[in-house]
């Protein structure tokens, strides 16, 4: 039966990223929330004292959608990254996360200030505790 990586993070999924996950996971298929989680996910209010009802509805939509052999890319709020990564290590799946090589270039302006870029380009994934 064919795996899938799971998505809960706060933009979508490189073409490097996605072809990783295929090549060096073994999983044939990527799975995006609906907009509704997604939304949610990369929205967590820094106002709330505890966050895991805020994450009910991101558990639900995991409990119905994630199989066993599935594996999950987590990564945003480090709060609610925690949280999850706990819940899915629970059922008996992996939680995985993206590396990224950054690269730095810096440009003068006309008026004397730094104009900093930075670029993330996927590495690899990595188990969260692995």
């Amino acid at each position: 039966m064919p795996h899938s990586l799971i998505v809960l993070f706060n933009h979508r999924l490189t073409p490097e990223q996605e072809l990783d996950a295929r090549r060096n996971l073994g999983l044939s298929t990527v799975v995006q929330p609906p907009a509704a989680i997604s939304e949610l996910w990369g929205n967590v209010p820094p106002d709330l004292p505890e966050i895991d009802g805020y994450l009910a509805p991101v558990k639900r939509w995991l409990e119905t959608n994630a199989s066993p052999g599935d594996q999950v890319l987590i990564q945003g709020d480090f709060g609610a990254t925690y949280i999850m990564v706990d819940f899915i290590r629970e059922r008996g799946l992996t939680a995985v996360y993206s590396t990224s090589r950054r690269e730095a270039a810096e440009e003068v302006q006309p008026d004397g200030s730094i104009k900093l870029t930075h670029v993330f380009r996927h590495q690899r994934f990595r188990k969260y505790g692995g």
